[in-house]
């Protein structure tokens, strides 16, 4: 069985075992389950749209746009909701498809117009992020306060608990299977990785990439409008710089999930062990008394690290070789 597991995933779960071993020694309470399940809150928003940023990466593209998309939504949530007077049930769907129509707005400009990936969403991050902005001012609602107001009803969908189990962790878990399934188990997936291995040859056998490339886009739109809605729920309030500061450690638990920025491969396995790492990371370290502001370095030594690791051969060769002597 350990032969058919991916070496970096085995690496990743011992980094993880080690994790919690050492952050238990620092701080007992560490090891309390209900505090690490809890936790699950803080990370499973950066979790859902890295497992689609993965497909993203897979391809040979990038998006650094979810971030925007999720204050958008949030927004977008609260001004049906709380301005129009919509059901909150239908304000979350129809905000999860405005995500998704701006993933699919990032897709055709990259599959079809061919603009490099990084240049669309990077104008999508502040196109999306201009226009949340824009929308709380209409509302009437304070930028900083935002749109609050919601039913407890809605405010459960996140804080909630099933059998014991914060409806985060199911949420979580249910979003790793279905981005497990779409790529490891159909012919979706496989088109997915024949594009990012060699773009041209897939086209010549018969695989229409431009296709596979935007529907990517779109799931990756999709993932940052459910992260939307979640954070939402989440903080009880709508504001459009939710997700501002979720870019880094969605790169970094894709980078570090074993995904190469090349494209080609890559995995949600992997994609789902890193976010749970940086989760417990940055718990760790508030839990041993770090401040805040240094714990950006730590997930940025991560990213450099894994980057190192998985996208330079030489760089893995050299290091082989300074261990050996």
């Amino acid at each position: 069985m350990l032969k058919k597991i991916p070496k970096w995933n085995l690496v990743l779960v011992l980094t993880l075992v080690a994790e919690i071993i050492i952050f238990g020694l620092i701080n007992p309470r560490f090891w309390n389950v209900n505090i690490l399940l809890n936790s699950f809150n803080d990370f499973t928003g950066i979790a859902i749209i890295g497992f689609f940023v993965t497909f993203v990466i897979i391809t040979g593209g990038i998006d650094i746009s979810g971030g925007s998309i999720i204050g958008l939504t949030s927004v977008v949530t609260g001004i049906l909701s709380q301005v129009a007077g919509l059901n909150i049930w239908l304000s979350v769907l129809l905000a999860i498809i405005v995500g998704g129509l701006c993933g699919l707005l990032n897709g055709i400009l990259i599959a079809y117009a061919g603009v490099q990936a990084m240049i669309i969403t990077l104008g999508g991050m502040l196109l999306y992020g201009g226009v949340a902005i824009v929308l709380v001012g209409l509302s009437g609602a304070s930028t900083y306060e935002g749109i609050s107001g919601f039913s407890q009803q809605f405010i459960n969908l996140t804080n909630g608990k099933l059998m014991g189990i914060p409806h985060s962790v199911i949420l979580f878990v249910v979003m790793l299977f279905i981005s497990y399934v779409l790529l490891h188990w159909t012919r979706y997936g496989r088109y997915i990785y024949s594009t990012g291995i060699n773009q041209n040859a897939a086209d010549y056998s018969g695989i229409d990439t431009r296709k596979i490339i935007t529907s990517t886009y779109v799931l990756s739109g999709l993932s940052a409008g459910i992260a939307g809605v979640m954070l939402t729920s989440y903080l009880g309030s709508a504001r459009a710089d939710f997700g501002s500061e979720y870019l880094m450690p969605i790169l970094t638990a894709v980078v570090l999930g074993g995904t190469l920025i090349t494209g080609g491969k890559g995995g949600v396995i992997g994609t789902a062990l890193a976010s749970i790492i940086v989760g417990f990371l940055k718990l760790g370290l508030q839990m041993g008394g770090m401040q805040t502001q240094y714990i950006g370095l730590a997930i940025g030594l991560l990213l450099i690290i894994s980057v190192s690791f998985l996208g330079v051969p030489e760089f893995r060769s050299n290091v082989r070789r300074l261990l050996k002597r």
